[in-house]
């Protein structure tokens, strides 16, 4: 293996985590309670407060207050009444999550840390006409899914393109194993980087454990036996995360392939950074590295609680950003909502973003970062460089 291709790991983020949302009535209100009553507009917002996807679920949720607190004022007169629901990382607890909202005249929905929970919830937003934003949940499926469905985070594709903009571009041939969890997320991962890396000649294959297993240690070994290459690691469970890369130094894996990966949240950092030191990885979102005034002000929002926004705090942000957007130009008429939002380029944490008319797709910017040893054996983040929406675009996927 040549040294160029120890330092070309790239970053698959972990995340399939899934929270955030908002849900849309402006009922009628009564002469008793006033004009400003009919304009307000209540929202379920389903996420993964508890499970194995509370950490991206308390992310989302904190970037989903500071976009209220950003949008305040600004959604044509409505004014967002949100409900916060645990879906426990459980599809059942969602879905019952949902149809209750809905039930109850809930026409905006947004959340979920689960990229398959997301899958099962578009089609319910279909079939009711209401607004659906899921979030960070990262399969590629929910791009395209209907005309109901949005995205307010990135996608398993754009974390393998921006991959593809480290990895070697004259390599070929390589034998490289998806380790993943055997999840939405997962296969979501498997099916991107078949797309992007088979393309360029390399042999994709995948090692999935079961979701939550506790012993990691026979998958890390099948890796090590594997004869592979490079391993694309993608992982979104943060509880088992630590153990995940235990396993695999136990195993000797980091010395035996080149990591391929992404940087999750903040709290990864230290069981990561030893095992990458000088490989390039890819990031979704470290809070250093876009210079702009949304970004600015989730920094400073987020201080006055004695925190930093994390990897998926600006998936929140931006689901509130694109609910006050809907209300403000479609008020409270699901397919006006949805033409308002279709087509809308606007700046965000991250920097500036555009969701795609014909697919849903939201086209963002990505970053490459590495983690370094920092004050006290901890490690930090140092932004190597910032790819543009317009470089990571993936292919666009007809709505069903």
């Amino acid at each position: 293996m040549t040294s160029g291709w120890r330092r070309a790991g790239l970053l698959v983020a972990a995340a399939a985590l899934g929270c955030a949302a908002l849900a849309a009535t402006a009922g009628a209100s009564t002469s008793t309670r006033g004009a400003s009553a009919a304009k307000t507009v209540n929202v379920a917002f389903i996420y993964p407060k508890t499970g194995g996807l509370a950490a991206f679920g308390q992310e989302e949720y904190d970037g989903f207050n500071a976009g209220l607190a950003y949008t305040k004022g600004k959604c044509g007169g409505y004014t967002i009444n949100p409900t916060f629901v645990d879906d426990a990382t459980d599809a059942a607890t969602a879905i019952a999550a949902f149809k209750n909202a809905v039930g109850q005249g809930v026409k905006i929905v947004a959340g979920t840390g689960s990229s398959g929970i997301a899958l099962q919830l578009g089609p319910l937003a279909a079939q009711n006409n209401v607004l659906y934003i899921p979030g960070a949940a990262a399969n590629d499926g929910i791009t395209g899914l209907n005309k109901n469905t949005f995205r307010a985070g990135r996608q398993t594709l754009q974390d393998v393109l921006d991959a593809a903009n480290i990895f070697p571009p004259k390599s070929t041939g390589k034998k490289i194993v998806v380790f993943a969890e055997d999840t939405a997320f997962g296969a979501g991962n498997y099916a991107a980087v078949n797309l992007i890396f088979g393309g360029k000649g390399h042999t994709v294959t995948k090692i999935l454990s079961p979701f939550g297993a506790a012993d990691l240690t026979p998958y890390a070994q099948q890796l090590k036996n594997s004869g592979a290459d490079a391993a694309f690691i993608a992982w979104a469970n943060t509880n088992t995360s630590a153990a995940m890369w235990q396993a695999l130094q136990q195993q000797g894996v980091p010395q035996k392939l080149t990591l391929i990966t992404g940087l999750a949240n903040r709290a990864s950092y230290d069981a990561l950074g030893p095992l990458v030191q000088g490989v390039t990885l890819v990031s979704h979102y470290v809070y250093r590295a876009p210079h702009n005034a949304v970004n600015t002000y989730l920094i400073k929002y987020l201080a006055k609680q004695k925190a930093v926004p994390d990897i998926f705090t600006p998936d929140g942000f931006v689901t509130a950003q694109m609910i006050c957007r809907a209300l403000q130009k479609g008020g409270t008429d699901t397919t006006k909502q949805i033409s308002a939002l279709e087509g809308w380029q606007f700046l965000a944490p991250k920097g500036r973003q555009y969701i795609r008319k014909a697919d849903h797709a939201m086209l963002q910017p990505m970053f490459q970062v590495q983690l370094v040893p920092s004050a006290g054996g901890h490690f930090g983040v140092k932004v190597l460089k910032t790819i543009t929406a317009g470089n990571l675009q993936p292919p666009v996927t007809p709505f069903k």
